[in-house]
């Protein structure tokens, strides 16, 4: 019984629409970060490796331990150029996305100025107006 009722509430949370929306979320920002990942890897990248000499940052790294075939050792490093690019690669994508979050807010604050608020709801009379109203009619009546 536990098991139907576990699969039941799974079903149930599966098809909200923010779970939906949140998986085609999830899918295009993986695209984007595709995207903004050639965007770094493949045109930011060589100019600045350019600028400062030529460097791949992907190449830098400490050797600890050289390789040796003859008794079987594997080089061992500290590639500590891949995590440079790995960061760098963050605040490019971090920075994109504050970017295109703030053009969104941007956007959905020219849709609020441009909607004209409704007309304010008529005020309704006090209770001392209400009452002078009646009276003023029930003098209309007896003339």
């Amino acid at each position: 019984m536990k098991a139907k009722g576990l699969i039941q509430e799974f079903k149930q949370f599966a098809m909200r629409g923010n779970v939906s929306d949140m998986a085609v979320g999830i899918i295009i920002g993986a695209a984007f970060g595709k995207i903004v990942s050639s965007l770094v890897a493949d045109i930011i990248m060589p100019p600045i490796g350019l600028l400062v000499g030529g460097v791949n940052f992907t190449n830098l790294k400490i050797v600890m331990q050289q390789a040796n075939e003859m008794e079987g050792l594997k080089e061992v490093s500290l590639n500590y150029g891949n995590f440079l690019q790995v960061v760098f690669d963050f605040v490019i994508v971090a920075f994109c996305i504050f970017m295109l979050i703030k053009f969104m807010n941007r956007l959905s604050e020219k849709k609020e100025i441009e909607t004209p608020a409704p007309p304010p709801a008529p005020v309704e009379p006090s209770d001392e107006v209400k009452l002078l109203t009646d009276i003023r009619n029930l003098l209309s009546e007896k003339k």
